[in-house]
Order: structure tokens, then sequence, then C-alpha cells
């Protein structure tokens, strides 16, 4: 049996806060060794035990902006005084390697990222099982004060709207049961035959025996 080379799949997953978006990429990226989380350029500081190449890419925001007049991102947002970006150069060299690449972004990137790929991604967004779930959810968080809370649940509530730009939507009552849920589509989504360029190929080698 003659293996077929895919090309990887770019999976973008969004979601409000609370949602369990955290937790389902670190079960993919554990389950599934061959997906590769995109790093982050920041101009921000480095925190103790970050990693360079591994946390976040860290520059300045001088070299940021350089990269940025190159078009060198797939994607890039200001946010809280600093810079951050997604690396276009990484992205798809990762996707021609035939590895997953996984983005853990909102519904504004998630639009930059269709826009700069043509619609070659696969986007999820996860929704809550009821708002006040969600609220429950975010009342967990020992480190939030009810200022910050109703903040996020704002936040949230304008994020919800956003679930019709997205190929897949998901409620997330079940963290096992969206993650298999997950783990399908991407299974499906390399059956796809823009996914498989190779098979012209091969189909051609076929056709001549």
């Amino acid at each position: 049996m003659v293996k077929i080379k895919n090309e990887g799949i770019l999976l973008v997953i969004s979601s409000p806060s609370g949602t369990g978006k955290t937790t389902i990429c670190k079960k993919l990226l554990e389950y599934d060794k061959n997906i590769h989380l995109a790093v982050s350029v920041t101009t921000r500081k480095k925190r103790k035990n970050e990693v360079e190449g591994i946390d976040y890419y860290f520059r300045t925001k001088k070299d940021f902006l350089n990269l940025k007049s190159q078009d060198a991102f797939i994607e890039n947002a200001f946010v809280f005084d600093n810079y951050y970006g997604t690396l276009k150069s990484e992205v798809l060299e990762q996707l021609k390697n035939g590895i997953d690449v996984l983005i853990d972004i909102d519904w504004q990137g998630t639009r930059q990222i269709t826009q700069a790929m043509k619609g070659n991604l696969t986007k999820i967004f996860l929704l809550p099982p009821s708002i006040n779930e969600l609220k429950k959810r975010l009342s967990k968080r020992n480190s939030d004060s009810m200022k910050e809370i109703n903040f996020r649940m704002s936040r949230a509530l304008k994020e919800i709207k956003h679930f019709d730009e997205y190929d897949y939507v998901l409620v997330n009552n079940n963290l096992d049961n969206t993650f298999q849920q997950i783990v399908k589509i991407l299974e499906t989504e390399k059956l796809k035959l823009s996914k498989q360029p190779y098979l012209f190929d091969f189909v051609e080698k076929l056709s001549l025996t």
C-alpha cells in the first residue's frame, strides 16, 4: 500500500474566556505529537521561567514593526501596550511538512488569518452550555474580582456573536466529548482532496500502469 503524504491542517480554535479552550488545546497537543502550537512574537518583556521559542519569540518594538512592514505576520495585534503576532513563515513551513498547526486566538485574529490564508484553514468556535454556567466557571477563578468577572462576561457576550464566522461550532457541555469531536474534525479535514495534493501525481502514475 502506497502512503500518500498529506499537507498539514491549520486549526484555529476560538471561544470566550471560561469555555475550556485552553484545556482542550493542551489535550490536543498531548494527544497528537504531529500538532504544532504556533508560537507568537511579542514585544513584552520575558517573564521568569518563560523560554524563547517555546512560550514566545521575544523581540524589540523596532524589530516587530520591521517584520510587520515586511508582511511577515499571518495575524497581529496591539494589546496592553505590546505587540503580538504569528509568523507566516513558521506556519507555512510546518503545513508544507505535513505538520498540523494549532492557533488559539480570538475572532479578530481569526479574520486576519482567514484573509491571509485565503480560507485555507479549519475554524472551530467553542460555546459554553449556558451563560449561567459561563459565569459560574469565571467565578471559580479566585484571582478575579467581581469587576473583572463582569468585564469578562461582557466581552464573552460580544465574542459569541461572531460564532457564525466559523466552520464548526461546538457547545462544550462535556470536555472529553468536545475533545473527541475536535479529533474527528481533524481526521475528516485531512481526507479532503485539497489536503492531499500528492494524490494527483499518484493517480497520474496509476493511469500509466
